[in-house]
C-alpha cells in the first residue's frame, strides 16, 4: 500500500450554507468546488484546509443532534484539528470572542469550539508550545 497522505474529510451537515459560512468566515478556509444534486439543489462545498488536503460538507436532511459534553464516549468521528501558528493562538482567540464564538475547551496547545451544527473544531499548534 501507498499512502500519500490526508485527502479528505466529509461531515454530513443540514445548514449548508450556514456551516461552510463558519468555516468560510470565521475559520478562513477557502471554498474550493460546490457540488450540485441532479434536482439542481446544492449536495456539497469543498473548502481548502492546506497541504492537498480538503474538508467536504455534505448537506443531508437529518437535523443534527450533537451531545453537549466536549467528551461524549460514542465512537466515530470526534473532531476536525485544523493547525494554527502558536504565535496567532492569542490573536485567533480575541477573533473567536469578537464573533461571539465560545471555547468549548482549550488546553496548552489546542483551542475547542463547535462549528454551527455542533461538529468538534480543534484549532491547533501541538507540539509547538
Amino acid at each position: 500500500m501507498n499512502l500519500q497522505g490526508f485527502h479528505h474529510l466529509a461531515i454530513q451537515v443540514k445548514a449548508l450554507e450556514d456551516v461552510a459560512g463558519f468555516y468560510r468566515e470565521v475559520l478562513g478556509l477557502r471554498e474550493i468546488e460546490r457540488h450540485h444534486a441532479d434536482d439542481g439543489g446544492l449536495r456539497s462545498i469543498w473548502l481548502d484546509v492546506g497541504g492537498g488536503g480538503f474538508l467536504a460538507l455534505e448537506r443531508v436532511e437529518t437535523a443534527p443532534s450533537p451531545d453537549p459534553a466536549f467528551r461524549d464516549g460514542r465512537p466515530g468521528l470526534f473532531m476536525v484539528a485544523l493547525r494554527i501558528p502558536r504565535a496567532d493562538r492569542a490573536r485567533i482567540r480575541a477573533q473567536l470572542d469578537r464573533r461571539g464564538i465560545p471555547l468549548v475547551h482549550e488546553t496548552r496547545w489546542t483551542l475547542y469550539v463547535r462549528d454551527p451544527e455542533g461538529n468538534r473544531v480543534a484549532l491547533s499548534h501541538h507540539p509547538d508550545g
